[in-house]
């Protein structure tokens, strides 16, 4: 280290010219983060989407969902296997293990779906997901205008806007979402194919082996050369009107005879309505995993604005949602602590040192220390986000430490006139950097350990803060390595003697200091009580504090989420929704606009039913509110979600609603799973938990899946009459299914776009049961004589969870901490239900996440703690000593539990990060003052004059770290900005914990070591 120093101080202009290429670098890479409002918290995971047309949930699960989680089980690295079965579509989760490739994870899903593909159903479309995270929905829009039909927008969606999206970098996919999915439609007509004698099978062959072009091979002409095609595709309505079916005698049979030909619309498995007005349509951009969501973001925009220039007269893009404007909201908040911070920390750092330019020489060390945090954050791939730059905002306090210590003992050297006339003035900067190099790195190292518990949590937690841990620590290591090799340099250019005379500020503090450390000494059983009886106080508010996972950052968006009876058909769900945009629009006029979204979307990321509805509010700014925050905001939606009875809701925001997705399959602060075999049983005690929770104090928005109630009309086949006719059950299966859902028999080519060819008749009940089936020999029958139609109820969706079915019943809590409520929750459910034999509970969501985190610390700071001990000792040499600065910690916690206490805040994982970065600190300063009595010991200087002289020497570097750090942390207690939700607890933790920790350690410490320092 001695020869790190000299090499500093004997190379200046070296260490200078360095400084400035760290600056460039640092600024180079500070511009090229990636920027995001948060980290990636998604886990390496594969969704695997198939769609079956017509199929009922129970079927889907049985010869889908069943078959492929078979396959994809015990796939290596495999963390948790989701599915749930609904009409006509199944989705599967596989969740994988931390720091698997997920692209190698996408190949293995890929081969085990090569080898059971084949023995799915025919007509079974979809397979693996775009390669997004749940997190990937960067961008909303709807494309609006009267001028074009919702079929006219969708196709201009389909055809123009999503294809020119998909081309900009970052960009996964683009989900459409309403409308109506143009198609060419060929309607039978029973009467005339039985007359003519043809049956359905013979008009889908026509139709299917009539629709293409070829080639057929190249001929020569003398010194040229002909390519021959055949051109035999349907072009317009009329070509399919001309197809011949067959031939009677002796006259063609065309499709233009038995048939309706007509353009229409795919079967819709959902829409998009919005502001009370009607239907439209949406894109929603979907960014690659990985990919820096501010430059999507921007990226998309462009785009957008330069297709805008080419949309028809009267249609626009109007953007519902702009994850970009969040990321710079998040990110104004931490920098514009960071600013101020760096602000306050100048002016102490002044006040302090009593002159501008030594002031100047520590405050450099911010700057230097920033940029050379980005450069190895740039290194190792973290992005600029909230919680990355939290932790910059965090270390601000920390990193001027080792440049004051360095600076004051240059300074100090530098005001000796005796060295000053004996030794040259480089190598006083030396000798004074020498000496306090090894405590300056001990006491940085002791933070660092600290931090290192964050490096080891796992889960959401692990991801939110193991950015907050890495950027404390390459601060806090930059500031280390600057302190002993440029702050030297620049101080032996900028440095003069510090006056003789102590600044007002240091001077005026000793003044009330002295009398005060006296008194502690002569009455040390006064003080002693009074702390320990402060600490018993603080025991005593800490077993009254909430416990909470994480307090909810403010997205500025909120999302409702609706859920009407299973039985309700698209076009009353619609215009439900309607009803419900209008009564948010007119009776909360905060709101500036709400787009539903009802069923599924197109690619089939998010399966919600047809009773399913997420409506999204964009909001006013904050200044035309006519109630003060948010919650009164969500109390007044919540009287307008009275008024429609019969309809559950829930509120969430667009990011968390899809982060508590993700990590347990629900949108929901808890997540109660009931396993078990009968779908029945499960829903009935799904119920019967509502019930219970919802009388549970804090519990809003309890709710389960209403998974019974889907009516189904049941097309039951008498094999024996259906055999003495000649037929069978696909044969009548096909039948059904082309008379409902349609057949695709191929496509149109209508230049790049490719329009579905359908044959598809009535869908009307009534002309169903008077459906005339053909025979082989060209006669009918009605379809009730080889079939039963029998209507019947059913379920709406089977959810899985590593094989095993289970039910869902999702609540949030408010006004009560979440540990508290799931503890009383917990208790109720069982006293108050009795489960039925092989069923069983599990409690998820937030809550599990906290006890995960719970668990963790709890193994990891006894750990860190453990550490310091060992490098107290190696420092002091001395068991007795090392304890005596360890008991500073207590002390620390006393204000911070306090401060808890006093705010209303709950213990959450911000809040106990706070009191993991209170260890180092406190501890730092326990060294400060046990290394200075030492000294003075070692002088052979009697006991008492040593606490006392040892004490009013330390008290200004004392006091400047805790200050500093602690008003490094003010801006953070009162930003309003995004994410401030999640600073605020660890701010009021530090602050709290500085003030008991800094007016206890002066006091208590001093008393302590004379009774017990001696080694």
């Amino acid at each position: 280290m001695a020869a790190l120093i000299r090499f500093a101080l004997t190379q200046r202009l070296l260490m200078l010219l360095a400084a400035v290429v760290l600056a460039g670098l640092g600024w180079n890479a500070a511009r090229r983060l990636p920027i995001d409002a948060f980290p990636d918290v998604s886990v390496p995971q594969v969704k695997v989407i198939v769609k079956a047309p017509g199929m009922t949930p129970e079927e889907v699960e049985s010869r889908i969902t069943l078959p492929l989680e078979m396959e994809l089980l015990g796939i290596p690295h495999q963390r948790m296997l989701r599915s749930i079965a609904k009409y006509a579509l199944t989705d599967i989760t596989i969740d994988f293990e931390e720091g698997t490739d997920v692209y190698w994870a996408r190949q293995q899903v890929a081969e085990r779906l090569g080898n059971v593909w084949g023995d799915l159903p025919a007509g079974v479309q979809g397979g693996i997901a775009p390669l997004t995270t749940p997190l990937g929905e960067m961008f909303m829009f709807t494309l609006d205008g009267e001028s074009l039909s919702l079929m006219e927008r969708r196709r201009l969606l389909d055809w123009v806007i999503r294809p020119a999206l998909r081309t900009v970098p970052g960009v996964a996919d683009v989900n459409v979402l309403g409308g109506y999915v143009r198609s060419f439609e060929v309607k039978p007509d029973p009467a005339k194919l039985a007359a003519a004698g043809i049956t359905l099978d013979r008009l889908a062959a026509a139709l299917a082996s009539n629709n293409r072009n070829d080639g057929a091979g190249r001929l020569e002409t003398g010194e040229e050369s002909l390519i021959v095609r055949s051109r035999g595709r349907i072009q317009t309505l009329e070509d399919v009107r001309r197809i011949v079916v067959a031939e009677r005698g002796g006259a063609p049979v065309r499709v233009g005879d038995v048939a309706e030909v007509r353009i229409g619309a795919l079967t819709r498995y959902g829409a998009l309505s919005a502001d009370g007005e009607g239907e439209t349509v949406e894109g929603l951009v979907l960014s690659l995993r990985g990919a820096n969501a501010g430059q999507v973001v921007e990226a998309v925009r462009a785009k957008l604005e330069q297709l805008e220039a080419g949309l028809p007269p009267g249609v626009r893009i109007r953007v519902l949602y702009d994850r970009g404007k969040l990321v710079d909201r998040a990110v104004h908040t931490v920098t514009k602590a960071l600013v101020e911070a760096v602000v306050l920390v100048l002016i102490l750092l002044v006040l302090f040192l009593g002159d501008l330019r030594a002031a100047l020489t520590v405050a450099l060390i911010l700057p230097l220390a920033a940029l050379f945090t980005f450069l190895l954050m740039r290194f190792f791939g973290l992005s600029a986000n909230l919680m990355s730059l939290g932790g910059l905002a965090i270390a601000i306090g920390m990193l001027v430490d080792a440049a004051v210590v360095v600076v004051e003992n240059i300074a100090t050297q530098l005001g000796d006139e005796t060295r000053t006339a004996r030794l040259p003035r480089l190598h006083l900067i030396y000798r004074a950097v020498r000496e306090v190099a090894a405590p300056v790195t001990a006491g940085i190292l002791i933070i660092v350990i600290v931090f290192l518990p964050l490096l080891t949590l796992q889960g959401l937690e692990g991801k939110l803060f193991t950015p907050v841990a890495l950027t404390i620590v390459f601060a806090l290591s930059g500031s280390l390595l600057l302190s002993l090799t440029v702050i030297p340099v620049l101080a032996s250019y900028l440095l003069k003697a510090l006056p003789h005379r102590e600044p007002w500020l240091p001077r005026w503090l000793h003044q009330r200091y002295r009398p005060i450390l006296h008194w502690s000494l002569a009455h040390p059983r006064w003080v002693l009580g009074g702390a320990a009886a402060a600490l018993l106080v603080a025991v005593g508010l800490y077993l009254q504090l909430g416990k909470t996972f994480m307090p909810v950052m403010d997205e500025g968006d909120i999302v409702i989420q609706t859920e009407k009876l299973p039985s309700i058909n698209l076009t009353e769900s619609v215009r439900l929704d309607l009803a419900i945009q209008k009564a948010l629009w007119e009776q909360v006029p905060e709101v500036e606009r709400v787009v539903s979204r009802v069923g599924s979307d197109e690619i089939g990321l998010d399966p919600m039913g047809l009773n399913e509805t997420d409506h999204f509010l964009v909001l006013k700014p904050r200044a035309e509110w006519s109630v003060p925050d948010k919650a009164a905001l969500i109390d007044k939606l919540r009287g307008v979600m009275e008024q429609f009875p019969g309809i559950a809701y829930g509120f969430t925001q667009p990011i968390q609603m899809r982060v508590t997705e993700m990590l347990t399959g629900v949108r929901g602060d808890v997540a109660i799973k009931l396993f078990g075999d009968d779908l029945q049983r499960l829903n009935r005690t799904a119920e019967r938990i509502v019930e219970v929770v919802s009388r549970v104090p804090g519990a809003v928005d309890v709710m389960t899946r209403r998974n019974e109630g889907m009516r189904f009309l049941e097309v039951a086949i008498d094999r024996s009459a259906a055999g003495r006719f000649g037929l069978d059950a696909d044969t009548l299966a096909r039948l059904l299914r082309s008379q409902i859902e349609g057949l695709r028999l191929g496509v149109v080519q209508e230049g790049i776009q490719r329009t579905p060819l359908l044959l598809r008749g009535p869908g009307d009940p009534e002309r169903l049961r008077a459906l005339t089936v053909a025979l082989p020999d060209g006669r009918t029958v009605p379809l009730t004589e080889v079939a039963r139609l029998e209507p019947r109820e059913g379920v709406v969706a089977v959810e899985r969870e590593r094989g095993l079915r289970y039910a869902v019943v999702r609540a949030n809590v408010k006004g009560r901490d979440l540990v508290g409520f799931v503890e009383e929750a917990k208790r109720r459910v069982a006293e108050e239900i009795e489960l039925p034999t092989g069923y069983f509970l599990e409690w998820g969501g937030q809550f599990e996440n906290q006890q995960r985190a719970a668990r963790r610390l709890a193994l990891v700071v006894p750990a860190a703690i453990g550490l310091i001990f060992l490098l107290l000792f190696s420092t002091f040499a001395s068991v007795r000593q090392a304890l005596l600065v360890l008991g500073n910690i207590p002390l620390a916690l006393i204000g911070g539990v306090v401060g808890l206490w006093m705010s209303g805040e709950y213990l959450s994982v911000p809040a106990s990060v706070g009191f993991i970065a209170l260890l180092g600190i406190a501890v730092l300063n326990g060294v400060v003052l046990v290394t200075h009595f030492n000294q003075l010991r070692a002088l052979g200087k009697p006991l008492e004059t040593v606490v006392v002289q040892g004490a009013m020497r330390r008290l200004r570097p004392v006091l400047m770290t805790a200050s500093i750090a602690a008003l490094g942390l003010v801006p953070l207690l009162f930003a309003t900005g995004p994410g401030s939700e999640i600073q605020r607890p660890l701010a009021i933790v530090v602050i709290g914990g500085l003030v008991s920790s800094t007016a206890l350690t002066l006091i208590v410490l001093p008393i302590l070591y004379r009774r017990f320092g001696d080694a």
